[in-house]
């Protein structure tokens, strides 16, 4: 019975969820768009907590040999008798997170990515003891799994041959090319931009890619997630077959994040429908190509609140889980302009702007301008219609379903600043979490405004 069933929360791992038994919501059919519009490599953006690690091991039960095609009973994809036939369990995957590669200085993070490069090569132990590998195969080996053994001097070449050299390897043994997955392609660049050696790490990651995704025979095809999509010049020149599925592209709209027959059927799973005029209000602000999406960790964090209270009320669980550093950095640098701006937004507005995808960090502190893309890229903005090339309007991910506004932000209001305290701070002044009649959701107005009143001029 489904109401027997955990909810996934902070769970990534496919295998995990069936055999734990976890509520899934079935995100399968990206396996069969993968294969109908295929391309050597694809990269995925779309913010942070919307199901992309989930998705990527979902993708490696899939197609690794061996996998339990058990796993797969029921969903989507296993209708699909011909493509399970033909692809299921019959690949080797090497499937790597990038998510935890950081450090204060670029030594530690490149260590940091050593370590998880040499962990994946030890999943595949198996290759030291069979006989379709030479000696020199196998000393190869060894030294993948002792890569933060090399000289400094010679790590960083090691590092760039090395998922290329290892799917080498695991094609002399398995007779079949190998699928690479990179989650969190982007958080080495990120963490690298804010403690000062971005340089020296996209020189590491663009070698790495290049030698992984660009010029290696054994690949049969790549699948990278990110946050922002970082230039192709930057580290990814000379890929072909390339092919980026933004959050304004239409292709794989419902596959990152819930629809809402996703939600209504969760809801009633668990025998909580009657929430679900509360959940669309809340959580239903997002627009991925021409389909509105919920956030999964909003979703999933209220449904299991309201399980053990029914009078739980909504509150936004997805601003305290995602790292708002980049947001930060340019919030507390807006000028005049940019803030009278966000006020439109926070007046239930539109603002039309011209959204890049292509930032690369180094750019983006050159205009405030770039504020407008990070906040629709990381998910902060959403867009409800585009009148140009890259102009969209965009909104707040709460207007998508209007809600009444908050009226303190008009009292407090003055010609030239943001308010003395945060929205949310004077609204708790008055006894209650927020202004009476008014449901408000604290994503980017209440991180706007909190960051902005730090730094309004005395």
């Amino acid at each position: 019975m489904t109401e027997h069933l955990k909810l996934p929360i902070g769970i990534d791992s496919f295998e995990k969820i069936w055999k734990e038994n976890f509520y899934y919501i079935d995100k399968t059919k990206l396996i069969e768009q993968l294969l109908q519009n295929w391309s050597k490599v694809n990269l995925f953006t779309r913010p942070r907590r919307f199901g992309k690690t989930l998705n990527m091991s979902m993708i490696k039960s899939f197609f690794e040999i061996g996998t339990d095609k058990r796993l797969f009973d029921g969903l989507y994809i296993s209708s699909k008798k011909e493509l399970c036939e033909e692809y299921m369990g019959k690949y080797p995957v090497i499937f790597l997170s990038l998510k935890g590669v950081e450090g204060l200085t670029f030594e530690e993070a490149r260590d940091s990515l050593c370590e998880l490069i040499t962990s994946e090569v030890r999943r595949f132990k198996l290759l030291l003891n069979s006989a379709l590998l030479d000696n020199d195969e196998k000393n190869l080996y060894h030294e993948l799994v002792s890569l933060q053994d090399s000289q400094k001097s010679e790590l960083g070449t090691k590092l760039k041959f090395s998922l290329k050299k290892l799917s080498e390897l695991l094609y002399q043994y398995y007779g079949k090319k190998v699928i690479i997955l990179i989650d969190e392609y982007d958080v080495p660049l990120d963490k690298a931009f804010q403690h000062g050696y971005y340089k020296e790490m996209v020189s590491l990651i663009r070698g790495l890619f290049g030698e992984t995704l660009k010029t290696n025979e054994f690949l049969q095809f790549a699948v990278l997630t990110g946050c922002l999509r970082v230039s192709k010049e930057s580290i990814f020149t000379g890929l072909n077959n390339f092919k980026i599925y933004a959050v304004d592209d239409v292709r794989y709209d419902e596959e990152f994040g819930f629809t809402n027959q996703e939600v209504a059927k969760l809801l009633s799973d668990y025998n909580l429908q009657e929430h679900f005029p509360e959940a669309k209000e809340w959580y239903d602000g997002y627009r991925f190509g021409n389909v509105g999406i919920y956030c999964p960790w909003d979703v999933i964090n209220y449904v299991f609140d309201l399980i053990d209270n029914p009078e739980a009320q909504p509150k936004s669980y997805w601003i305290n889980s995602s790292g708002n550093d980049l947001v930060k950095r340019f919030i507390d640098k807006a000028d005049a302009t940019t803030r009278d701006e966000i006020e439109q937004l926070i007046a239930e507005k539109t603002v039309e702007k011209r959204i890049r995808l292509d930032l690369t960090y180094d750019e983006i502190d050159n205009s405030i301008d770039n504020i407008w893309s990070v906040l629709f890229t990381t998910g902060y903005l959403t867009q409800v219609g585009c009148v140009g090339d890259h102009i969209y309007q965009l909104v707040t991910e709460f207007q998508q379903n209007p809600v009444p506004i908050f009226p303190l932000w008009q009292e407090q209001k003055c010609s030239s600043s943001f308010p003395h305290k945060p929205v949310a701070e004077s609204a708790s002044a008055s006894g209650s979490s927020f202004a009476p009649g008014c449901r408000f959701r604290p994503s980017i107005v209440s991180l706007i405004v909190q960051r902005v009143s730090a730094h309004k001029p005395g």
